[in-house]
């Protein structure tokens, strides 16, 4: 009996200059690749903009997104090399999760908790 497909996490980082049209056809366009070549969504959490570690191509900022699936390497070859040359994406990594790995948070409610004028002298 074949082992089953391992869930693999891609983060996304697109470039927030571009418009919210080209960035939501980037998502699906890598979920329909997915799907294309065998392998199946488990999840996809938008982070949001978010200021970056450093800059990346000049910009501090990038559009995070986390995309969770099952994947096969036909999977993996396909994803690499069509991010590769995608206009709008500013980085991407896969990581193979491991059994037992957590759930991602979603920091969109911690930020908006964040924003939603919580006033320490209160």
């Amino acid at each position: 009996m074949a082992p089953a497909a391992p869930i693999y996490d891609l983060t996304l980082l697109l470039d927030p200059e571009s418009d919210e049209e080209r960035r939501t056809k980037i998502i699906v366009d890598v979920e329909t690749l997915i799907d294309r070549h065998g392998g199946s969504l488990v999840g996809r959490h938008d982070w949001g903009v978010r200021a970056t570690a450093f800059e990346i191509r000049k910009k501090p900022e990038a559009d995070y997104h986390l995309i969770q699936f099952y994947a096969t390497h036909e999977v993996l070859d396909a994803l690499n090399h069509a991010l590769k040359i995608t206009d709008g994406v500013q980085r991407f990594r896969v990581i193979k999760l491991r059994p037992g790995t957590p759930d991602p948070p979603d920091l969109r409610a911690a930020a908006a908790g964040a924003t939603a004028g919580d006033s320490p002298d209160e």
